[in-house]
Order: structure tokens, then C-alpha cells, then sequence
């Protein structure tokens, strides 16, 4: 759980937001979500991503950035 709400925070390009119709990429934790949240069967290390506008070469950069910041272990640690 932790890991995944992790990834989510150090993405750059990706806004932290529910759909909301618009060309921006969008991530979100849905287990974190008062309406998707703890009790709905939803896997807790689930990251909800919705793809928009950007160059895909510039998102993949930006999401393999965040799995690397967290660390060999996927704690932040070595």
C-alpha cells in the first residue's frame, strides 16, 4: 500500500486526481479514495493511471523515476 501511494506522490508529470476529462495524464491510490477505498476488494499496491497528452517516451521516463526513487526493496531503501 504504502509503496504504490509512494509512486503516486513522486510522479511528476501525472496530476493525483480521479478522471476529471481533461488531456492531463492522471494517477491515482483508489484504496486511499473515500469512495473506492478500504472494503471494496480493491488491491491495496493498485495505482489507478489514465493515460493523456503527453509524449508516452516522457511518462514512461517519469513513472520508471518514482518505481526507482522507491528502492530495490520498494521501501525506499537499497
Amino acid at each position: 500500500r504504502q509503496a504504490a501511494i509512494d509512486v503516486a506522490a513522486k510522479v511528476k508529470l501525472f496530476t493525483r486526481a480521479t478522471s476529471l476529462g481533461t488531456p492531463e495524464s492522471l494517477i491515482q491510490h483508489q484504496a486511499s479514495s473515500p469512495t473506492h477505498g478500504t472494503g471494496t476488494g480493491l488491491a491495496e499496491n493498485l495505482l489507478r493511471i489514465s493515460v493523456g497528452l503527453e509524449h508516452p517516451d516522457d511518462l514512461i521516463e517519469d513513472l520508471d523515476q518514482a518505481l526507482n526513487a522507491l528502492g530495490s526493496d520498494g521501501k525506499g531503501n537499497p
